[in-house]
């Protein structure tokens, strides 16, 4: 369980972490100085999903189908939502079905 402070204290990196593949690269460089469990875990969550967004994006690519796209756009955008909620209510939430394994591949990460 991760204390109030800690989770105050690096919310904001947290929050960035989702937002683009840059946010991930910015709150994992800025949580050097200060090490911040909560960030470390957003960023390790962060980091997996622009990985697997941009694997499963170039495979879907290869597909010419728009319910295919469509299913793909959705899914990552909900994944996406539901990381940013939870580091702005200051929870370290798993992203469903392959949180752990975000947190197992990446744990050198923060």
């Amino acid at each position: 369980m991760i204390d109030e402070e800690t989770v105050n204290s690096g919310k904001t990196f947290a929050i960035v972490a989702y937002l683009t593949i840059i946010g991930v690269l910015i709150a994992f460089f800025m949580n050097q100085e200060k090490r911040n469990s909560f960030t470390a875990f957003h960023v390790r969550q962060g980091l997996g999903l622009w990985l697997l967004y941009f694997i499963f994006g170039y495979v879907v690519s290869g597909f010419d189908n728009w319910t295919l796209t469509y299913s793909f756009w959705i899914v990552f955008a909900v994944l996406f939502v539901y990381g940013i909620v939870g580091a702005i209510s200051g929870k370290a939430n798993k992203v469903p079905l392959v949180g752990d394994l975000f947190q197992k591949i990446f744990k050198s990460l923060g």
